[in-house]
């Protein structure tokens, strides 16, 4: 059979999602469509009560129909009540319609019609398990009925990464009856590698559709990998603005240093709550999806504040208020007192680094200090706080299917971000550069932000394939 042209249209698989109730069906649609409010997910039985619809689209054409149906609940009498009609034993099909004309197909087993009559309308079936079940008569009995149908169907094995999943037994039982093409996908622990073995193995069952199969999953591949760009490139952004930001106050008034460093943990607070805002949009976690869960982030900010000195000590020198005073000449001064963790050596490297940009700062710093005043600057220990909580959050989110009802958990224990354990110099440089900063409100905008934003996009992503993301 000739290959069709790739410009010519086809029509899109129509794969009805079934299985027996609660077993995570409506949950593998939202993981699928990478959408967490589709349809409602509760641990109560029947929480889909009608079959409802959903497209997957490559370039604006759809490739496949996706159809959420209610659970199948009581097979065993279903079977029962299809031995008793008249007509062939062996006309699958024919059976299945000749019970749905009958009454009671509209009453007693009105879920179970909505499901048969949906799968007598579609190419393909994926028969979705919940491993965490143990293997009882009543699923066989659903494969059987819904063998009748003579459409193709795929056992998806759902919440196999959970520690009570049974995978080799659904394995086992699931080849006893002739499925030996069988899908292991989690949709609460996300994994694309898993999603593209899915689509690969139910094309083996729908040849006619392989084409499309293989499109989906190079375009689901483009996507997250320009996700990913996306996610680190925010908090590249985020980085640049806390190291960049500062406030002024008088050297000798503890109530004005008070008040400033205040006011600079605020400010950058609430960027840091910015960012985890952005990201959770641009991995499809919107605002209503981050008010029904318990994520680390609330309306008011993270749980733990990134200026805790428990966490700084994980970073670096503690520093009492997690804030440091100066940069450029004025750190040279205060790095003696214990305040920022740059060298000399360092400082001097961002200066010439830093070009006239650096130098008009330097000059800036100086007459501060003749003036009396102290600038209060994030230090590098909460720099690399920021830095390695954000990245926390972007790999959780990108290993988080959108059907996870669970807090997203990352506790203390976070690796520093840079692999040499200094900050990268696009952040040495941003102290120097007030005018970078969006938290400034006095500076004037920048046109090398976009210079610094992307050189420390791409340390973060060095820091990443260096390993501190086994997951890119």
């Amino acid at each position: 059979m000739p290959d069709r042209p790739a410009n010519r249209p086809t029509a899109p698989l129509h794969l009805s999602v079934v299985g027996h109730t609660n077993t995570g069906k409506t949950s593998l649609m939202r993981t699928l469509m990478r959408d967490a409010r589709f349809g409602e997910v509760a641990p109560s039985s029947a929480t889909t009560r009608q079959v409802e619809g959903a497209r997957l689209l490559v370039d604006e054409q759809t490739l496949v129909e996706l159809y959420d149906t209610p659970g199948l609940e009581d097979a065993g009498a279903l079977i029962e009540r299809l031995d008793a009609l008249p007509g062939d034993r062996h006309g699958g099909p024919e059976r299945i319609r000749a019970f749905l004309e009958t009454t009671d197909a509209g009453q007693r087993f009105e879920q179970e019609a909505r499901v048969l009559r949906q799968l007598l309308q579609s190419d393909a079936a994926l028969y979705v398990v919940d491993t965490r079940e143990p293997v009882l008569g009543k699923y066989q009995d659903e494969l059987a009925i819904l063998a009748l149908c003579a459409r193709p169907v795929l056992p998806v094995l759902n919440f196999t990464a959970n520690a009570k999943s049974r995978v080799d037994r659904w394995r086992e039982a699931l080849a006893r009856v002739g499925l030996h093409a069988v899908a292991e996908f989690d949709t609460v622990v996300f994994s694309l590698e898993a999603e593209a073995r899915l689509w690969r193995r139910l094309a083996t069952l729908v040849e006619s559709h392989g084409q499309e199969m293989e499109r989906l999953i190079d375009t689901r591949e483009r996507q997250a990998e320009w996700q990913h760009h996306a996610a680190i490139t925010r908090v590249a952004e985020m980085l640049i603005d806390a190291a960049a930001a500062y406030r002024l106050a008088h050297r000798h008034d503890p109530a004005d240093i008070g008040r400033a460093t205040q006011e600079l943990q605020q400010a950058v607070s609430a960027r840091e709550q910015s960012c985890a805002r952005q990201l959770l949009e641009l991995f499809r976690f919107d605002e209503e999806f981050e008010q029904q869960l318990p994520l680390p982030i609330d309306k008011h900010g993270w749980q733990h504040d990134v200026f805790d000195p428990a966490l700084l000590g994980l970073y670096g020198k503690r520093t009492g208020s997690g804030l440091a005073a100066g940069a450029a000449m004025g750190a040279a001064v205060d790095v003696a007192s214990g305040g920022l963790s740059l060298g000399a050596g360092t400082l001097v490297g961002a200066i010439s680094g830093g070009g006239g940009a650096a130098i008009w700062q330097l000059r800036r710093d100086l007459a501060d200090r003749v003036r009396g005043r102290l600038r209060i600057m994030v230090d590098a220990a909460a720099l690399s706080h920021l830095a390695a909580r954000e990245l926390a959050l972007v790999d959780a989110l990108r290993q988080r299917g959108h059907a996870a009802q669970t807090p997203i958990g990352f506790g203390h224990k976070r690796k520093n971000p840079w692999p040499d354990q200094r900050l990268p110099r696009a952040l040495i440089q941003a102290r120097l550069e007030p005018a970078l900063s969006s938290l400034n409100h006095d500076s004037p905008h920048s046109p090398g932000r976009q210079e610094r934003v992307h050189a420390l996009a791409a340390q973060l992503r060095k820091s990443i394939r260096a390993g501190i993301d086994p997951h890119a």
